[in-house]
């Protein structure tokens, strides 16, 4: 099968091409070494949108799907709700044993024949632990948190991906099938509130780190018109861009002058954070006159998401009882195990900066029992005997951890995100914000946010309510309203000085994806 194509502007020499029909609405871009008195690209400015009552470019309606390294979700809004209210959308609820959320786990259960999708979020998770009990799990293929495996490698079609138990399957069918279920849920719902909803009648947004190369960007395109989304139905929407459009509407702000809560004014510049199970990805921006948004730095991040937590949990967990230990409990109680981390992501989301005395995890019997098979010695008293014996005790199924134990299973990810946002803030366009708007699943963290502010006093950090659904709305009103992003700075410098261009260049729009 062939290769994807290589990122736009690294052709060496190539001819612009016509605007392609299956290319997201374009955008202005600048050279990331920009100059006054270079033309860096720019577009003749156009007529300001009016908001408060903001028109849709005519789509019937709009639905973003928000495909997640940890969790994944929908959202879709009529054009005539667009039009009175952009914010307001509808979304599914998702629930998974104590857990109710607005996105669901990003996991995957595909059928013994590889190509037929059995479930999707927490109901795969459950039907494949039930699977693993009764030891008919190892036919199936099992998929979590694959979303990553896009991340810093070669991307191309072809390419395959191992579920947990080590089989491979083609990666475009893993997110294509993934897409197309929430694809069927979405339309679903939707016709539950207007009848005879076709899926021709849907403008497609699909949202993606901006961190990601473009051939990673283009595979997630190939993936979703795989799922059957037609191509000139699909836009792709960068995922901080998309949260700082949402909030470009929304209330964020508290305006003395106006006395009550307002979002970003005209001249507003700021950092995105954009945390989320996987990636950060940390975007400066700027409101224009009208109301549209400028990129002023180009986006940075990297793979420190709320995974990096549960991940240091599991190694705490191995370096008390063996990794073989943990790694036998996993692959013989799959369900038990899924329980094990669903009561830790309870007690993750509620830990700040003050909480103080133990947190208390609900151990599955069936562990405390293979270690003590595993080792000779009961679990008490290898806790009993270990490092952290002060700090943690076990009573019955009761595991009770001092908070700073913890909290300490931040630590990696936010020291990494901290260190990033200095050294971020060191640069001349960074150095100029006056916020730092928080948004995607992990910023929902108390701890995370108590230590932004901790950090960075002089910034103002916001955190609006429905952090964790901001990329999921404003995908939307993206799709409604793709202009809202007059201009952004490109990843790559092109080479221009000392090299006359033709005048037509200046006009030419770069097609990012």
């Amino acid at each position: 099968m062939p290769k994807l194509p290589p990122p736009p502007g690294r052709s060496g020499g190539s001819r612009p091409q016509p605007p392609n029909p299956c290319v997201s609405p374009p955008y202005p871009s600048r050279p990331a070494s920009h100059r006054p008195g270079q033309s860096g690209g720019k577009l003749p400015p156009e007529p300001p949108p009016q908001y408060g009552h903001a028109k849709s470019d005519g789509k019937l309606v709009v639905a973003a799907i928000d495909f997640g390294t940890t969790y994944s979700g929908w959202a879709f809004s009529f054009k005539h709700d667009f039009e009175r209210d952009p914010c307001k959308v509808s979304a599914q609820t998702w629930t998974g044993n104590q857990l109710l959320s607005l996105k669901g786990q990003t996991c995957v259960l595909i059928k013994p024949d590889g190509k037929t999708l059995e479930k999707f979020g927490y109901d795969a998770e459950t039907y494949y632990s039930q699977l693993s009990q009764r030891g008919e799990h190892k036919k199936w293929y099992y998929f979590q948190k694959f979303k990553m495996m896009l991340s810093n490698k070669p991307i191309h079609k072809d390419m395959m991906l191992d579920d947990e138990s080590g089989k491979s399957l083609p990666a475009i069918t893993v997110f294509s099938l993934s897409i197309r279920f929430m694809i069927d849920d979405l339309t679903s719902m939707s016709n539950q509130q207007v009848s005879g909803l076709n899926l021709e009648d849907i403008y497609w947004v699909l949202t993606v780190p901006a961190i990601w190369d473009d051939s990673a960007k283009q595979f997630m395109r190939l993936a979703a018109q795989e799922a059957g989304i037609p191509c000139e139905k699909l836009s792709i929407a960068l995922e901080p861009e998309a949260a700082s459009i949402y909030c470009r509407h929304a209330p964020v702000k508290v305006d003395a002058t106006a006395g009550g809560i307002s979002s970003f004014k005209s001249g507003s510049k700021y950092l995105v954070l954009d945390a989320g199970g996987g990636t950060i990805d940390i975007t400066v921006h700027e409101v224009c006159f009208g109301g549209k948004l400028k990129e002023l730095f180009k986006a940075t991040g990297g793979a420190w998401g709320g995974t990096m937590v549960d991940k240091a949990f599991l190694d705490f967990l191995a370096d008390l009882i063996g990794k073989d230990v943990l790694q036998r409990f996993k692959d013989d109680h799959m369900e038990d195990f899924l329980d094990l981390l669903r009561d830790f992501e309870i007690k993750k989301r509620a830990t700040n900066s003050s909480s103080e005395g133990l947190v208390t995890i609900k151990l599955p019997l069936v562990l405390i029992e293979l270690v003590d098979e595993c080792k000779g010695l009961s679990m008490t008293k290898i806790v009993q005997s270990s490092r952290y014996a002060n700090k943690v005790t076990l009573a019955s199924d009761k595991f009770r951890l001092d908070f700073n134990i913890f909290r300490s299973f931040f630590t990696e990810s936010i020291n990494a995100i901290v260190h990033h946002m200095k050294t971020l803030l060191r640069e001349g366009e960074p150095s100029k914000a006056g916020a730092i708007l928080m948004v995607g699943g992990y910023s929902e963290s108390p701890l995370l946010a108590e230590t932004m502010r901790e950090k960075f006093p002089r910034l103002e950090i916001i955190v609006p309510t429905d952090a964790g659904l901001a990329v999921l709305k404003g995908a939307v009103i993206f799709g409604h309203l793709p202009t809202s992003i007059t201009e952004r700075v490109s990843k790559y410098t092109y080479g221009t000085d000392g090299i006359p261009v033709p005048s037509f260049f200046v006009a030419v729009r770069i097609m990012a994806f």
